[in-house]
């Protein structure tokens, strides 16, 4: 194995450590901090495995501007009590008008299925995950704040408010941190 692609792999990695406790940052400092992480998390292998300079060094950037773009969209802050409260109400407020979709649809396919004697279209399943808004906190630059409810458990994940600097479109999954969450807006 190469030993200078052995030294950027580690490098990168502890790198990755050490700004994992950046969720204090604001959305710009984040986009620095993993714009430039990314950039040599990428340029150095590819430097070290010989591609060509005009080939790695826009392979490179690309990485990084994704990277610092992802990290500016979505900034992360701790919930008070009153986004908690907020989040978990307007989540079981969802949560119901969706079980009872989905009983109508359920009984709308059974009687498709008995007039035309076909099997049912199978009804869609629930996320597991949702993206739920809440109450912007006096320090979020963003358009919305989201909190991920576990659609399983019936609780929060975590206590993470995550200020999205534009509001995506109701159905839209997105990731944050290793969740991936379809955004449901404020449950009505």
């Amino acid at each position: 194995m190469n030993a200078t692609l052995l030294k950027s792999a580690g490098i990168a990695a502890v790198l990755a450590i050490g700004t994992s406790g950046c969720s204090n940052l604001t959305p710009g400092e984040n986009a620095g901090v993993f714009g430039a992480l990314t950039g040599v998390a990428v340029g150095v292998p590819l430097a070290a495995a010989g591609v060509d300079p005009s080939i790695g060094i826009p392979i490179t950037l690309g990485a990084a501007a994704l990277a610092a773009t992802t990290a500016y969209i979505v900034a992360k802050h701790q919930a008070d009590e009153e986004q908690r409260r907020i989040a978990e109400a307007r989540a079981r407020l969802y949560m119901a008008k969706l079980e009872k979709q989905q009983q109508e649809d359920e009984a709308e396919a059974r009687r498709a299925a008995q007039a035309s004697a076909t099997k049912p279209k199978p009804v869609a399943k629930k996320p597991r995950y949702i993206a739920v808004e809440t109450e912007k906190g006096s320090d979020y630059k963003g358009k919305t704040a989201v909190m991920i409810y576990d659609t399983q458990s019936e609780k929060l994940v975590g206590n993470d408010v995550y200020d999205l600097k534009s509001t995506p479109k109701a159905g839209t999954v997105s990731k944050y941190d290793s969740v991936q969450a379809q955004y449901v807006g404020a449950g009505t």
